[in-house]
């Protein structure tokens, strides 16, 4: 059976609405699976270069019916096909019938009919003659080809024809293949029995009988290779206790016999993985007998306590003070000092503890440049500039102070972490015998300075490809190594691995007890979306109040296939299971508080590999970047919207000689011909995070001591912004309860679309009791071809009471906002706001782009206000706060007025997530509805 060749399974709205707009003609047509409801349809219907969108529903028989077409009784059809038939004629309720199908451009890779029970359609039906696809067989994905194979009813030279492309596909692999003697059985295959096994499949019968032949004489080599080794496992076995499978009937028909069998074969080897399973355990309890049975003291063993962390030594910084004067910052962070020497001078000038120092300004302009705001006696503070020899001497001595802040604060929860994030193809080959360099962010690029690098961290994620080591080999290698070197037992959250893409999350062992809603998952894009060569590894969860998603891909590799490694990107977006299941039909990106998605991403340079060498020598890295594919389809929003990444000053880590950093080899000698892999940053970390959080990126770059693959491992250090509980000062109930709102004055959203369709909000929040909707839009414009312009006004906006009305808490919280299709109840787009910046009394301007399945689809801007009752407007400064940034660098002033907490206006404590606030949009292409050419 195949599926209609109008049915295109899970496609997103977006690129239904482009296959309709190629076609071009009123009355296209396509069916896909509905985003809303789960085993539902929506029949996709151009006119007039508008798309409708009707969605097809499922009672409870299983019966089909068109949804929501007024005037008209509902139809109820037992197959898919039999209601696409009856709506291809006119006065049924839609506003063209259905004439032309648009057909897949290509069958899927597991092309099936939906609704398999409800008997969508059959070979031989009226849609046609159903087609059959052979999958590549190359080792890439099928996407972005198919071959159709005609079943009985297609001409008969074109089912000749299929074992002679078949065969040349093969010779083309035969180059790249040790395996000849294999492929010259799968010669023989597709020369002679494939054709046998394509009419008896067409017939109705799955069983590939020659297939399993070719297959198991192929294999006969490795009958020999398993019973040697199936020998000396049960021989070993038997050392310790009885045999686990004595002479098995698989055995002694393998032994007796030289027939080749398939099932003999799989039987075989599910013994030997079997035995291999056991034997551990069954080694360990005929010891453990051996011990109770003699009688045999074993010496007392007395287990040391864990090792303490190891207290920081006390930092000294060289700096200069004013114009000329220099001096020696001491840091010490166990006693909470900060003590200012000046050169020459035998006894300190001063000594600051840490609870009198009000503020650090990181000055901008000049990188090296810090400003250090001290509390006095005389209620005045004092200001203090000091220059570092570099721009990394004054990141460790900020990081220092950071967390002798952290360690003194005195909370009981923390408000911020440290997480490292490290990403390395091992290139199937075992790791060194120390991984301090990368553990440790030490090497080339934007790296830890020596006096921070060994500050554990609180997190550690660590993504691998092509890692050959079992799971819990590799689990405990990792712990032991962060042992080592920071003298923690640091705990394992959640591993996830998929063949041998893995991804493993470590955290303190403080911390253990903040992490909840751990969720595991993986996606596979490698042969046909089957074989998990390629693909991506995923884990989430809650610390405290702030959730983190974590993904680990390998892409699609070569060159040419930037286009693959976009469409692995997206399978990966719609399908990793992660975050909370309540926003299931939000867009992956905007799940979590924070999320990071790193691995070898395979993305490659665009240009002569000489120009790339002379380039890396002179270090030349932004004239590389300008032509790296990855901020190419960056800059076409491609792939990875509204994501950062951390500036880039290392050399590309791919493709390095083994053994070696000090030479690419990008020429590989086939006998097709000389294959050529540029030196490319393959490698990368990138991160996505909800506006108006405080997450900076300290560290960027990749080892150079790491040296037995071809890829040098990667890591990024990141300081992160989390929340906790939050407990109100007033019980509930101990007075007349007030209640936050948030108010609307308008809301405005462009939509990339074709529709016509009336939409409404739906507003998801975590400090919301329920999800809320808003009425249908208010005003509706679609006079620009492919955009909707929608409107909502107040009096169609509800108005949204949080659970707590703290103007502490809300400062901390987030609303997504979906766009939804009020006849498909589908999401044209997604967006986050954060409510931190609209609390006041007067309504504040908010303008974001709108995502949908890893595609912009659209912006969206408005008019809000947070009104926080009186009594609750308390608030605290956060210990990520008291670090700031001086945009300009203005001479400082000799006494400041002493106050806790910054103007905004003139400091800023973390990015700029979104745009100011203006009158037009900053999206160039919705310029044309305010006038703009």
């Amino acid at each position: 059976m195949a599926a209609a060749g109008w049915y295109h399974r899970d496609i997103s709205q977006v690129v239904a609405e482009d296959l309709l707009a190629k076609a071009g003609r009123d009355g296209s047509f396509l069916v896909r699976d509905s985003e809303s409801v789960k085993g539902a349809y929506a029949l996709c219907l151009l006119f007039q270069r508008h798309v409708y969108t009707y969605r097809i529903l499922p009672d409870d028989e299983g019966l089909l019916s068109v949804q929501t077409i007024q005037g008209i009784q509902a139809k109820c059809f037992r197959t898919l096909s039999d209601l696409i038939g009856a709506y291809q004629h006119p006065n049924n309720g839609l506003v063209t019938p259905l004439l032309h199908p648009v057909h897949r451009a290509r069958l899927d890779e597991d092309s099936g009919e939906p609704g398999r029970d409800r008997g969508l359609c059959q070979a031989g039906s009226g849609e046609g003659p159903a087609e059959l696809v052979i999958l590549p067989t190359d080792g890439e994905d099928a996407r972005g080809w198919g071959h159709r194979v005609p079943c009985p009813g297609a001409a008969l030279s074109s089912r000749t024809h299929i074992p002679q492309q078949l065969h040349q596909r093969l010779q083309e692999q035969v180059h790249s293949s040790p395996a000849s003697d294999f492929m010259g059985f799968m010669a023989e295959y597709l020369t002679h029995h494939v054709q046998l096994d394509l009419e008896t499949l067409c017939h109705g019968h799955p069983q590939l009988r020659h297939l399993s032949t070719a297959l198991a004489t192929a294999c006969r080599a490795l009958h020999s290779e398993i019973d040697f080794t199936l020998a000396g496992l049960e021989t070993l076995a038997r050392v310790f206790g009885p045999p686990v499978s004595p002479r098995s009937p698989a055995r002694e028909q393998g032994f007796l016999s030289s027939d080749p069998d398939l099932d003999l074969l799989l039987n075989k080897i599910s013994t030997v993985n079997h035995l291999l399973s056991s034997l551990e355990k069954k080694v360990l309890k005929s010891l453990q007998e051996t011990v109770t049975r003699h009688n045999l003291a074993l010496p007392s063993v007395v287990v040391a306590p864990p090792p303490a962390a190891r207290p920081l030594a006390v930092q000294n910084f060289e700096v200069k003070v004013g114009k000329s004067q220099r001096a020696a910052l001491t840091v010490d962070v166990e006693s909470g000092t900060v003590t200012v020497t000046k050169r020459g001078s035998s006894s300190p000038e001063e000594v600051i503890p840490q609870d009198k120092i009000l503020q650090l300004i990181k000055y901008q302009s000049v990188q090296s440049k810090v400003r250090l705001v001290c509390a006095r006696e005389n209620q005045k503070s004092l200001s203090r500039d000091f220059i570092f020899p570099n721009a990394r001497k004054r990141e460790a001595f900020c990081q220092l102070l950071q967390l002798m802040k952290i360690q003194h604060s005195n909370l009981d929860e923390p408000e911020l972490i440290s997480v490292y994030v490290g990403t390395w193809n091992m290139g199937s080959t075992p790791p060194p015998r120390s991984l301090a360099s990368w553990l440790t962010s030490r090497g080339l690029g934007r790296m830890q300075d020596e006096t921070t690098a060994c500050i554990p961290h609180d997190i550690y994620v660590i993504g691998t490809q092509e890692n050959s080591l079992g799971d819990r080999e590799w689990v405990e290698f990792l712990c032991a190594s962060l042992k080592t070197l920071m003298a923690i037992d640091y705990r394992v959250v959640a591993l996830q691995c998929l063949w041998s893409i893995k991804i493993v999350v470590l955290v303190k062992p403080e911390h253990q007890r903040r992490i909840s809603h751990v969720h595991t998952s993986s996606v596979k894009t490698g042969i046909a979306n089957t074989l998990g060569n390629k693909g991506a590894v995923g884990v989430s969860f809650l610390f405290n109040g702030t959730s983190f998603g974590f993904v680990n891909c390998h892409l699609a590799s070569g060159s040419e296939k930037t286009h693959r490694r976009n469409q692995n990107y997206s399978d990966i977006l719609h399908s990793l299971a992660l975050g909370d299941k309540r926003l299931g039909g939000f867009d992956l990106t905007l799940r979590f508080t924070h999320l990071f998605w790193f691995g070898d991403l395979n993305y490659r340079l665009e240009m002569d590999v000489q120009d790339i060498l002379t380039h890396v020598v002179k270090k030349e890295f932004q004239a590389l970047l300008a032509v790296d594919q990855l901020n190419l389809e960056r800059e076409k929003n491609k792939v990875f919207l509204r994501f950062s990444e951390g500036d880039i000053s290392f050399p590309p880590t791919y493709r390095y000689e083994r053994g070696t950093r000090d030479t690419y080899v990008w020429q590989k000698s086939k006998p097709t011909g000389m294959r050529i892999n540029v030196p490319s940053w393959c490698d990368r970390i990138l991160w996505k995070s909800h506006p108006e959080t405080h997450v900076v990126c300290n560290s960027y770059g990749c080892t150079d001591d790491i040296v037995t693959s071809d890829h040098s491992p990667v890591f990024a250090t990141f300081e992160v912004g989390v929340t906790s509980q939050f407990v109100p000062k007033e019980a509930p109930g101990s007075s007349p309860e007030a209640l936050a709102c948030i108010e609307w004055e308008s809301i405005e959203v462009i939509l990339k679309t074709t529709s016509r369709s009336k939409c409404y909000i739906e507003f998801h929040s975590y400090c919301l009791e329920e999800v809320q909707q808003s009425g249908e839009n208010t005003f509706q414009n679609c006079d620009i071809p492919g955009f909707l312009k929608l409107g909502w006004s107040s009096k169609h906006l509800p108005v949204l009471n949080p659970i707590l009305p703290d103007l502490e808490y809300l400062g901390d919280q987030h609303l997504l906002l979906s766009i939804k299709g009020v006849e498909s109840c589908e999401s044209y787009g997604e967006c986050c706001l954060a409510l931190r910046s609209a609390i006041g009394t007067t309504a504040q301007q908010f303008e974001t782009f709108l995502f949908h399945r890893g595609e912009e689809t659209g912006s969206v801007r408005g008019w809000m206000r947070v009104r926080v009752p009186r009594g609750r407007c308390g608030t605290r400064e956060r210990l990520y706060e008291w670090i700031s940034f001086e945009e300009e660098d203005a001479e400082p002033a000799a006494e400041v007025p002493m106050c806790p907490k910054p103007p905004v206006q003139r400091l800023r404590s973390r990015p700029r997530s979104l745009p100011e606030p203006t009158t037009g949009y900053t999206n160039p292409a919705y310029f044309i509805f305010e006038g703009v050419p």
